[in-house]
């Protein structure tokens, strides 16, 4: 068991969301994500364009729920309905916890592979589709395609690889740097990326495209980019 940095402890290839991470995770994902919580402004201005009276919202990988309080705060006495996903009890625990007074918020414990999603005019998928298996991924955009109304969007952010292995060691070292920056040790960062071993499996930039248009997109665009993470809106 090796310390991955804010007092979080995984072993090698086994990093986890349950047990006490969920404690520390907003301030370790603020902390090791570039720009996380102006991802998070971003995704609330984008969902002004597809959010109005009766929506339904998704937020698919919603730890500890803080997308969903800003979300529910930014639209307030609208009649739109949060549905935060999570297959982690400890997450959805703590997420419950601070979405308490929103009534317009509820939660469903299911991985992504097994979850059926209703008509909705949004969905949020923020750093999430890369911690789902490469063999149920394209399943899973599929039935958020599908789950769309027309019109409705998908915004997804996810860490992503460079498109080729020179451009690859520029962002990774560069990544390594930032989180030098954020005061996590060369051993923090080291552990952090053993315990990611076949956990995390990012996608380049074409893979992520080339996964929304097989599922039905026609009309995605890049809304973020920084090194290695990338945010996408796709419409139906």
């Amino acid at each position: 068991m090796a310390n991955t940095g804010d007092i979080i402890e995984a072993e090698n290839a086994r990093w986890s969301f349950a047990g006490d991470t969920g404690e520390k995770f907003d301030q370790h994902v603020k902390k090791s994500v570039p720009f996380y919580e102006q991802g998070h402004q971003l995704s609330l201005g984008l969902s002004d364009f597809f959010l109005s009276q009766g929506s339904v919202c998704y937020d698919l990988g919603c730890s500890t729920g803080t997308l969903l309080t800003n979300l529910a705060l930014h639209h307030k006495n609208k009649g739109i309905s949060f549905k935060g996903v999570d297959c982690e009890q400890d997450m959805l625990k703590i997420a419950k916890v601070n979405c308490h007074t929103h009534t317009e918020v509820t939660f469903e414990s299911h991985r992504l592979e097994n979850l059926s999603l209703e008509p909705s005019d949004l969905v949020i998928a923020y750093y999430t589709m890369q911690f789902v298996s490469p063999r149920h991924r394209q399943d899973v955009f599929n039935k958020i395609y599908q789950s769309l109304n027309w019109g409705g969007g998908f915004i997804l952010f996810e860490k992503v690889r460079a498109p080729d292995a020179r451009f690859q060691d520029i962002i990774t070292t560069l990544y390594g740097d930032y989180k030098l920056d954020q005061g996590y040790t060369g051993d923090e960062i080291v552990s952090k990326t053993r315990s990611l071993k076949g956990v995390l499996e990012p996608f380049s930039h074409l893979g992520n495209m080339g996964l929304l248009k097989r599922a039905g997109f026609k009309d995605v665009t890049t809304i973020f980019k920084y090194l290695c993470f990338e945010g996408f809106l796709g419409v139906k």
